[in-house]
């Protein structure tokens, strides 16, 4: 059935998460990423994985499928939905031992060549009430359409670092190889506990007319800004304050990606990440610091 303009403007109900440091350790070792500063314990501030917002996300991500609009989705056309761009801005470092509270807003419905496009705003604050952490994430309902009157976004998600970044800097600097092994799917299933068995469960995947499970898209990404920030700033990744991408393709595991820097200034870097065959699997990818 057709997604309804009504959902626009809704909210999902807060989550309220406990982040400890045996989670975010978990969710850095489950991507093999080295940086001493993401797991050792007698620093006086232990980093966090960039990416790891997401896993406080996910559970809004799901809510917002149960919104009025959104929730008149069959079973079969919520399993077509895909993660399609995702944009992080980092305000607050988010730190081990204190709790968090995740909404998900919809912002904007747009048909879409694929489908309707859903775009949330997720917001991530602390126990003060400070925003922590924004995510602009658009999903696609493919083959859905939509309905209702025309309904204006309530916000505009912030233009991209790409154009202008890519004119004042440098291009072509480094190639990095990033394998991925054939379990991670199940892995970063666990440590990011993002749960969708088209990551982990074969027989499910191939199911749904996958060639195999597939890995995460945010799985890809932080696999990225994991080789990023070692190449870029030697592993600082609490200077970060902006990464994002677009999903272009799956990954079925295992193979080895490669990570290409199209063109970086002073702190910023464009990247893409290709398949094994040279396909993109992220394509417009950016990456900011302070």
């Amino acid at each position: 059935m057709p997604l309804h303009t009504q959902l626009i403007g809704q909210r999902t109900l807060p989550r309220r998460h406990a982040v400890d440091a045996r989670w975010t350790m978990a969710y850095a070792a489950g991507l093999q990423d080295d940086n001493l500063r993401l797991r050792d314990t007698a620093r006086k501030a232990l980093a966090v994985h960039p990416l790891f917002p997401v896993a406080l996300e996910w559970p809004s991500v799901l809510d917002s499928r149960a919104l009025p609009g959104h929730n008149c989705l069959s079973h079969d056309e919520l399993a077509r939905g895909v993660h399609a761009t995702h944009d992080l801005h980092v305000i607050k470092a988010i730190v081990p031992g204190q709790a968090y509270q995740t909404t998900a807003t919809v912002v904007d419905l747009q048909a879409g060549q694929q489908g309707a496009k859903v775009c949330l705003q997720l917001d991530t604050h602390d126990e003060t009430g400070a925003l922590v952490t924004r995510t602009w994430q658009t999903n696609v309902s493919r083959g859905v359409m939509i309905e209702g009157p025309a309904v204006a976004p309530i916000a505009q998600a912030p233009a991209w670092l790409l154009a202008n970044q890519a004119q004042q800097g440098v291009g072509a600097v480094v190639e990095i190889p990033i394998a991925v092994s054939a379990g991670l799917g199940n892995v970063y299933t666990e440590t990011a506990r993002i749960y969708n068995p088209i990551h982990s469960d074969r027989a499910f995947a191939l199911a749904a007319g996958l060639p195999d499970v597939i890995l995460h898209g945010t799985a890809s990404l932080a696999l990225s800004v994991s080789a990023l920030s070692h190449e870029l700033i030697d592993g600082a990744v609490d200077r970060i304050t902006r990464l994002g991408a677009r999903f272009t393709s799956m990954v079925v595991m295992p193979q080895t990606l490669m990570l290409h820097i199209t063109a970086q200034g002073s702190g910023w870097a464009l990247f893409e990440l290709r398949n094994d065959t040279q396909g993109p699997v992220i394509k417009d990818g950016f990456m900011a610091w302070s």
